[in-house]
């Protein structure tokens, strides 16, 4: 077909319903602000490690869909989460991003979070231990021991990740929402302790599903051919995709030829615990959390919404705490080369989805994007982001297709088909 007038352009495609999503799910305001009600706030998201508040009274700050939120390791060394407002005047208590309350601060007293605006203090538990002046400005009418801070449910779970959910009232436990999702790494990330050996963040221009769309699919492997030539082989294209309940998708391993890559060394020696040598698992899960374990590292990528057309990305690499310095030095290279800020995978990524992004601004003209490849859920196949939206769209009571309309199911799984044989498909590569 020559290029398209408007009227084409805008028709239906030529696919069944569940196989396109209308553009407004990444751009439309009202949706956005939907999603923080009905996804974020009942979902269960890893904030951080374990590792990055290794001692007692050490803390970190983040946020679940607006909602200030702070993660505190108690002296009984048990990690809590809460929200990260005074109960008083409603005051942000910790503004840092992390760090240590077991030495004074100038608003308050060692071992404490204290809130800058009044004074009023807490312990690790929440508890209210301080209000200055109590008695004299509230008489018998309040007192601090119904004044803790809002807690969160918390759980520290699968190689020491410290999952959050703001729903008090969530059916789920972080196994029973993660669905077996995580089971295809468990084994490795749970055989030893992790540290965090990587940190970096980015705020792009795009909406967050975006970035889950582009790591839940492998067909733009065209944008990443000097990173992928380390992989294309006929048991790369044989990676199966899998759909867990909850919107959830993994996808199977392949062993990594390092040795193809003329600056790259193998890396079966450092390979995880139960892990085979260079092999690579990839976990998606819903709504906003991606971790990948590559023969010697763990990345988990967290996104964080703050508009329809703007996310908040942290990227975080992990080791074995065990590493010596000899270990940890070829750990952090091998995250870097390929997912550190000039790496040679990530920011091909990043200009993808900012590329969408500027094409899907709050009040742009709707468009068809097209979720409809079927390749018997081989890795080409489209059927992770197909399972993304039939959550979604159950969650929201929308049709990805059309989100004025009430949901109703669409396809998700494809036809049974041979895996594709990738180096005779690739642009360049000759039989």
């Amino acid at each position: 077909m020559p290029a398209r007038n408007h009227k084409q352009w805008s028709a239906k495609p030529d696919l069944e319903l569940g196989e396109w999503v209308d553009s407004r799910i990444y751009s439309d305001e009202e949706i956005f602000e939907e999603e923080l009600e009905k996804i974020w706030k009942k979902s269960w998201v890893a904030l951080c490690h374990e590792s990055e508040l290794p001692e007692p009274y050490d803390f970190r700050t983040a946020i679940i869909a607006r909602e200030p939120i702070i993660i505190v390791r108690g002296p009984d060394n048990k990690v809590r989460a809460f929200l990260n407002v005074c109960p008083h005047r409603g005051m942000t208590i910790e503004r840092r991003p992390s760090g240590s309350f077991a030495p004074a601060q100038p608003s308050g007293n060692p071992k404490h979070m204290t809130c800058l605006f009044h004074a009023w203090q807490f312990d690790m538990k929440g508890n209210c231990v301080d209000i200055p002046r109590q008695k004299e400005g509230y008489q018998d009418r309040l007192d601090k021991s119904s004044q803790g801070l809002r807690a969160l449910r918390c759980e520290v779970k699968y190689g020491g990740f410290v999952w959050v959910c703001l729903d008090d009232h969530t059916e789920f436990n972080v196994e029973t929402w993660t669905a077996g999702a995580m089971d295809c790494i468990k084994d490795s990330i749970d055989a030893e302790p992790l540290e965090i050996i990587h940190y970096h963040k980015a705020i792009i221009d795009c909406n967050y599903k975006l970035w889950h769309d582009t790591n839940s699919e492998f067909y733009h492997d065209y944008m990443h051919y000097h990173n992928r030539i380390t992989g294309f082989n006929d048991d790369y294209f044989q990676r199966e995709c899998s759909g867990f309940d909850n919107g959830h998708v993994n996808v199977g391993t392949f062993t990594v030829n390092y040795e193809e890559y003329d600056v790259a060394e193998d890396r079966g020696t450092l390979s995880f615990p139960n892990l085979p040598p260079d092999n690579w698992y990839m976990v998606d899960m819903f709504p906003g959390l991606n971790f990948n374990l590559r023969g010697s590292v763990v990345r988990m990528d967290l996104m964080t919404p703050l508009s329809a057309n703007q996310v908040m990305i942290e990227f975080r690499g992990f080791g074995l705490k065990s590493d010596s310095a000899e270990d940890r030095a070829h750990r952090i290279q091998h995250h870097n080369s390929i997912w550190g800020p000039l790496g040679r995978n990530l920011h091909e990524d990043l200009i993808g989805v900012a590329g969408q992004g500027a094409t899907m601004t709050p009040k742009s003209e709707p468009r068809r994007i097209l979720h409809g490849r079927y390749e018997g859920s081989y890795i080409h196949d489209e059927i992770g982001m197909r399972h993304f939206y039939e959550a979604w769209g159950k969650k929201m009571d929308r049709l990805p297709s059309d989100p004025g309309q009430k949901y109703r199911p669409g396809n998700v799984v494809g036809p049974e088909m041979p895996p594709a044989k990738g180096l005779n498909t690739f642009p360049g590569k000759v039989a």
